[in-house]
């Protein structure tokens, strides 16, 4: 033998542990569900972590059982994270939002043995609990509450059950392979379907996302994750905090523009992290409060395409960076991260702002490629367009409870997004294949159509969908929420597109509404707009 490094398994109890050992006096601040604010530290939750893994195990939990979370970002759901994956089982998190039939889907298909919540989904998880067939202990995530266990019959509570913990419980060493935690995607068409992360690409992920050119959080940050816990492991932030020792601040309930603001100045946030939704309701809380939000600057903007207008919106008033990013349940969700690269150093704002404005280069760990209809690759020069695949340490292969591959024949995950990539692996996507417009045999991104609406003053949101067309088959209509108090015209709309798009490329109809249907993880659910308007061309051209 020529000689040997040491072989240690890829275990997220490893994070925790370090972060305990090495920063365990930085803080970890939680917006509690009923309200005020809880301060905590690291190696608080990394004590208390123990002590949840060792009384799951006095509960009877197996290897890999699931345990489930319905829950906000806060302290004790960051314990959760850590003592269930830690102690060998699995946790999976559930986004509230859900509707009732695919949250009793969920957790069903999951086999969920426990089932964490926070007092806001008391009445749900009461009300739905005859129909959950495998869950055999509820706990509330809070301390004893005889009201609310008067509503659930066994009801445990999360603090006294730490009490039942020991707290120098040794974290178990076992197979870096084994699942960790299980995220569902959202079942826009179907049932959702099971994701089954490992250790080791949960373990991957957080130290190859995280590099500079990737998330870049140091000790050095306060990080805000306003992207749900329950949203893909709120895109990897509790574990890369844990790793670099970064304060965390958990944001509970109160997602609103007003109450960011609040927690931003209060506690000197650097970095922030959630989809667009959010921040134009930061913005137009900043212009509120009068904020200059010092402290704030980076944010991290996925889930949808980042309106172009935000970007100068952040950077000339705010000082503010903002960071596109892309991925998806299936990747864990990094796929891509708009940083720039050195060459770009010299150029003007506005050319890094339309650089910007794309998803970004795929961080080591990750290959991306784009294919046309008859699986031929196309190639990257930033112009072709094609259907986005991906592959890497971090991707799902097969889906949960799945006997078939979730990959090409040549191993490729298909995104169903439709993208361009350059020559500098800059990959920008054009639209969700489902959703792109095909009108006379040309595309139509949605995506571009709703990032110029976006920049009208009096549009708050805007969604753009196919509509059905006697001559060109489909042609674009532009459902608009319009901004509070705003007045804008259907003709002043479509004139706001001139020399923005081909004149062949502007919607045919601008549609007001009073609101647009989002998601369980805020974006617009444009099938249902589709259902509801995919008709009015036809309409207009019976008339």
């Amino acid at each position: 033998m020529l000689g040997k490094m040491m072989d240690q398994p890829l275990l997220i109890s490893n994070l925790i542990a370090h972060a305990a050992r090495y920063h365990g006096a930085t803080e970890v601040v939680s917006v509690e569900t009923a309200g005020g604010i809880e301060r905590a530290d690291w190696s608080t939750l990394e004590r208390n972590a123990r002590r949840l893994a060792s009384a799951l195990g006095r509960l009877g939990l197996q290897p890999e059982d699931r345990c489930a979370t319905i829950a906000w970002n806060n302290r004790r759901h960051v314990e959760i994270y850590f003592g269930v994956a830690g102690a060998g089982h699995v946790c999976h998190t559930i986004n509230p939002r859900l509707h009732p039939e695919q949250l009793i889907f969920i957790v069903n298909h999951a086999e969920d043995r426990v089932l964490f919540f926070d007092a806001t989904f008391l009445p749900a998880v009461a009300k739905l609990k005859a129909q959950f067939k495998t869950v055999a202990h509820y706990v509330l995530m809070g301390p004893r509450d005889e009201a609310a266990a008067a509503m659930l019959d066994g009801l445990l509570f999360y603090d006294e059950l730490l009490e039942t913990g020991d707290a120098g419980y040794a974290w178990p060493q076992f197979d870096e392979t084994r699942a960790s935690s299980l995220c569902y995607t959202s079942g826009t068409t179907g049932n959702p379907k099971g994701v089954l992360y490992t250790h080791r690409s949960t373990m991957l992920h957080t130290l190859a996302g995280n590099q500079p050119d990737g998330l870049a959080i140091s000790a050095k940050d306060t990080v805000l994750p306003v992207v749900p816990m329950f949203h893909v492991n709120a895109w990897g932030v509790p574990y890369i905090a844990a790793a670099n020792g970064a304060k965390l601040i958990l944001p509970g309930p109160g997602l609103d523009g007003e109450s960011l603001v609040k927690l931003i100045d209060g506690e000197a946030v650097t970095l922030a992290l959630g989809v667009p939704t959010i921040w134009m309701g930061l913005l137009g809380a900043l212009e509120k409060t009068g904020s200059k939000a010092k402290s704030l600057v980076r944010t991290v903007v996925g889930g949808s395409a980042l309106p172009p207008s935000m970007i100068p919106a952040f950077r000339d008033k705010y000082g503010v960076e903002l960071i596109h990013a892309w991925g998806m349940t299936e990747t864990s969700p990094l796929g891509t991260l708009n940083q720039l690269l050195q060459k770009h150093d010299a150029l003007s704002d506005e050319a890094k702002a339309a650089i910007r404005l794309g998803q970004g280069r795929p961080p080591y760990g990750v290959e991306l490629r784009i294919i046309d209809e008859a699986g031929h690759i196309l190639p990257h020069d930033g112009k072709t367009q094609g259907e986005l695949q991906i592959r890497g340490h971090w991707i799902v292969d097969t889906y949960f409870k799945s006997d078939k591959s979730a990959l090409t024949v040549d191993g490729w995950f298909d995104t169903g997004d439709v993208a361009t990539i350059d020559a500098d692996g800059y990959m920008i996507i054009r639209d969700r294949s489902k959703d792109i417009i095909k009108s006379g045999g040309e595309w139509i991104s949605t995506v571009e159509l709703e990032n110029i609406a976006i920049g009208h003053p009096a549009v708050a949101n805007a969604a753009a969908i196919a509509a059905r067309h006697p001559k060109w088959d489909e042609r674009p209509v532009l459902v608009v929420l319009k901004a509070q108090g705003a007045e804008v015209s259907e003709k002043d709309l479509l004139d706001f597109y001139d020399g923005k798009v081909a004149s062949w490329q502007v919607p045919d109809k601008v549609i007001f509404v009073d609101a647009l249907p989002l998601g369980g993880t805020g974006k617009v659910i444009k099938a249902k707009l589709r259902e509801d308007f995919g008709h009015v061309l036809l309409q207009d051209e019976e008339a």
